[in-house]
């Protein structure tokens, strides 16, 4: 009976203590997670983020640091805590920062940011530290407010060009009038402005702005060989509507010289303007110039016939007579572009230059 006895007793003794452990492995726990930031206020990335319950002499748990800053910690036994920070570079039994009476509370995740901007740990810093500090502030302090202006302004120069785009050109005129105010050196902001400016017929403004643009994109470190031709050809546009042929089309010449890539759009759209000017002879040269530059399409064809078309007279036998190129123009434009746009009308010129005119005039009998 006495040895009965001590096996139960023994039985008992273990399963009490196999109860005890199997509660504290199930026993809940929580978790910590923070951002660590220097004293200038930027993250801090590196280093580990330990829990102690002695000040800092021994870690109860330690976590990583991101390199952005961030450290998250699992699995922790509920309870207060001082956390720790840690760098990589932090000498043995030293600690960079301390925050003290962390609660880890279980089935809970506790936000604690070490943060090394605050004001309790700069005054345990150096004058000379503070003093770098405060200098990296405040140079931070211009550096975030500059982006904030250039975030701005392309933000105003992505509306502008839609704006110019959708031909509202005074809003976009008025908006990069602005901000041409607030940047005198942005030259996409000068060349938006005088494509609004060129759109509202403000001529001298619109020629004043994009010499801007081509004077200072071609100062840039990488001048932009696009964006100083497109300035060009816009700037021969501007010529070409207020009556300077020739000066028009030494811009669009210098336009493909710049940016040869693009000589048939330039030239192209050169022969156009003078088109809706009514400038016929210019309209001719500058299909002949697209032509060269691109003869594959159909359209400066058309361009360098109807100009040519202008100019078809009537002999003393009634027989429609073309300038030279005039029908050769036409017929190319059809052998590229049989049923392109204008090919009904280039059809009716062609088919009406094989006609005579008839003479209706009887003379009078005496």
């Amino acid at each position: 009976m006495k040895l009965k006895s001590l096996l139960s007793f023994a039985a008992a003794a273990m399963l009490a203590v196999s109860m005890s452990v199997m509660a504290q492995a199930q026993a809940p726990t929580g978790t910590v997670h923070g951002h660590v930031t220097d004293p200038t206020g930027v993250p801090k990335g590196g280093g580990t983020v330990s829990l102690s319950t002695d000040g800092g002499h021994t870690y109860k748990y330690t976590f990583p640091v991101s390199a952005g800053g961030d450290y998250k910690g699992e699995g922790i036994a509920p309870g207060t805590y001082d956390a720790i920070l840690r760098l990589p570079e932090t000498p043995e039994g030293k600690f960079v920062d301390m925050i003290e009476n962390v609660k880890i509370v279980a089935a809970q995740d506790t936000a604690q940011d070490i943060d090394m901007s605050r004001q309790a740990y700069i005054d345990k810093m150096t004058p000379e530290q503070k003093k770098q500090v405060e200098e990296f502030r405040k140079k931070n302090s211009e550096v975030m407010k500059t982006n904030q202006v250039i975030k701005n302004l392309n933000a105003d120069l992505a509306e502008a060009r839609t704006d110019n785009h959708d031909k509202k050109y005074a809003e976009a005129d008025a908006l990069m009038t602005k901000d041409t105010g607030l940047k005198p050196d942005g030259e996409l902001l000068w060349y938006e402005l005088g494509v609004a400016q060129l759109g509202e017929k403000k001529w001298e403004d619109a020629t004043t702005s994009l010499k801007k643009t081509i004077e200072l994109a071609s100062a840039a470190k990488k001048p932009n060989p696009e964006l100083i031709a497109g300035a060009h050809a816009a700037l021969g546009e501007v010529y070409a509507r207020s009556n300077k042929p020739e000066d028009a089309a030494a811009e669009y010449d210098t336009a493909v010289k710049i940016n040869p890539s693009k000589a048939g759009l330039y030239l192209g759209n050169e022969a156009i303007v003078f088109q809706n000017v009514g400038n016929g002879d210019a309209q001719a040269a500058a299909a002949d110039k697209a032509i060269t530059a691109d003869p594959k399409n159909p359209i400066p064809y058309y361009l360098k016939g109807q100009a040519l078309a202008g100019k078809i007279t009537v002999d003393a036998k009634g027989n429609y007579v073309a300038p030279p190129g005039c029908i050769e123009a036409y017929e190319k434009y059809l052998e590229l572009a049989p049923t392109g746009q204008y090919a009904t009308e280039v059809k009716a010129v062609l088919d009406a230059t094989k006609t005579k005119v008839e003479n209706k005039y009887k003379a009078t009998k005496k």
